[in-house]
Order: structure tokens, then sequence, then C-alpha cells
């Protein structure tokens, strides 16, 4: 049978497990693939934790598989799929399945994979990198404008550093001192987090991605003169909007998905995968995220 870390009830890592789980049947609109790999992301964990933001769909069926962005192969196609067939190679966000051998996808959530974009690289595209690139196109910035982006340092950091790079943007990048060299070399102006960081932002700001909310949130709101200008990735609407922001618009098509892909293809966007692990390791992977070690973009890759 399939292999799947799951967890089955909400709570620490203690509900984690990989287990034997059925191979899933493509319905209509529906793909199934065979994972190559699966992006690591901080909502991940917090979803075994109980967490959801308001709004949101309830709780889980358990097991509950982790997991969000994935790439692999397409070996069944559902009733009424057109434009992929088996063997394509694709990435997107799974209906089912995650950090799993097999997964099941929308086809409205796919995007076929270039041959120059790698199945690790891809499987970071869904979550992290189109985050970023919902973010920075909503702030709306002209060329030679500022951004502040804090969390700079982690997965979704680094992919809007990159793209806001791309757009002509001047990029300040908020992170621990020990990235320092790490953000410069992403082409932004490192200011270390801490007490009194804001006294530390080189120049006034224009526009502010924030990817860790609570107080960093409410400091970066200090340094605009226009808070329609303040996006956060790191906080509930209701709070974002208490300042005048907005939350990250999500914008979910396979047209986002290809946008992105080609920026990794056109040298525009380096994912930074630092680090991989093999699916019998999911729980290290995790927990690389979930206790703020990662910096860049942490992987698992399904053996074939």
């Amino acid at each position: 049978m399939p292999k799947a870390y799951v967890f089955t009830r909400y709570s620490g890592p203690e509900a984690e497990a990989l287990v034997d789980v059925d191979r899933p049947n493509p319905g209509p609109g529906q793909v199934l693939v065979a994972v190559r790999a699966a992006g690591v992301n901080p909502v991940d964990w917090k979803q075994r934790t109980g967490y959801r933001r308001a709004g949101e769909s309830g709780g889980h069926d358990f097991p509950a598989y982790f997991g969000s962005e994935v790439s692999g192969v397409v070996e069944e196609a559902g009733e009424g799929v057109e434009g992929f067939a088996l063997g394509d190679a694709v990435f997107g966000r799974p209906v089912v399945g995650g950090y799993s051998e097999y997964a099941l996808l929308s086809v409205d959530l796919i995007a076929h994979k270039p041959d120059a974009l790698s199945f690790t690289d891809a499987a970071t595209l869904p979550v992290s990198a189109v985050t970023a690139y919902d973010g920075i196109r909503q702030l709306d910035l002209p060329a030679g404008a500022t951004v502040l982006v804090t969390g700079a340092g982690g997965g979704v950091g680094v992919a809007a550093v990159q793209i806001a790079r791309a757009l002509g943007l001047r990029v300040v990048g908020l992170a621990s001192e020990a990235k320092q060299d790490f953000i410069a070399s992403l082409g932004a102006e490192h200011v270390a987090s801490g007490p009194g960081w804001t006294g530390r932002v080189p120049g006034g700001v224009d526009g502010v991605y924030d990817l860790v909310g609570g107080d960093v949130l409410e400091e970066a709101a200090t340094l605009l003169t226009d808070r329609t200008k303040l996006i956060t990735a790191g906080a509930p609407p209701e709070v974002v909007e208490k300042l005048g922001g907005a939350r990250v618009a999500r914008v979910r098509t396979s047209d986002r998905l290809t946008a992105v892909a080609d920026l990794v293809v056109r040298g525009d966007l380096d994912p930074h995968v630092t680090r991989t692990f093999p699916l019998e390791r999911a729980g290290e992977a995790l927990r690389t995220v979930e206790e703020g070690h990662a910096r860049g973009k942490i992987v698992i890759e399904v053996a074939r």
C-alpha cells in the first residue's frame, strides 16, 4: 500500500505518523499524481495544532495528510480531464495527499512543469512562491519604490525578495542577524530583527509585505504614510485591517503557477531549497520548519 505522513488528531508532534493509505481514485476534473516532491510550509504544522483562519473551512477527517504543494507525474485522469495526460510532469496544490506517495489534484490547481524546472524546485512554488507573487503584485508599487519584507529569510520571504527585485523594486529584508549574508545575496538590504529594528531601516519605505504578524506587523505599519500599502500573510484579516492594511489576496489558478514557474526558468527566482528529506524522515523536515531553523525552503523528496 502507498505510504503517507499524516497526523491522527489535533496535538503536537506525537500525533504524527508514517502510515499505509489507500491509493486515491481521481474524480471528475481530477488527476492522480505519483508524487516526486512535496514542499514543507509553516501552515502544515499549524494545521496539526488545530489552527485555521476565521472564515476558512472547519476540521479534518483523521488521519489527515500533511502538505499543500507537490510535484509529480500524472498516473491516472478522472472524467472530463483535458490538457493533462498520463506521464505528464505537473505541480500544484493537492486535494488529497501531500507528504505522500500519491496525491489527487484538481486540474484548475495544477500546471505543467517545464523541463528546465526540477521536481524539487517545482514543489516549492504552489504555496510559497505564489503567496510571495500575490503579495508583491497586490502592493502594486512602481519600479524604484522600496518594499520592506518581514520574515525575509523564510520560504515565502526568499521568493518575495527576488520577485520584488525582478520587478525593479528596492528591497529591505527583515531577518535574524544570522541571515545577514543570505539576505544580501538575494539583492536585499538586510535589517536585523529584534528590539528597535524599525530604527535600523535605511531610508523610507513605500510598502510592506509582512510574513510574521504580531508585534512585527504593528511596528512595520509605523513606517508607512499610506497604510493601504501594508499587506500581510502573517496575520489574520481583522488584525491587519485595524492597522489600515489588508491580508494578501490569494490567486489560486493554473496561470499563477505557470507565471512563477516562468520566473524560475528565466533565472529571476531561485527557490533556494536548502535541505531535502526522504518521506521516511518527514517528521524531521517538519521540525526544521516548526522550530524556526529553516533558511529558504525545505522539501520532502519521494523516491521512485
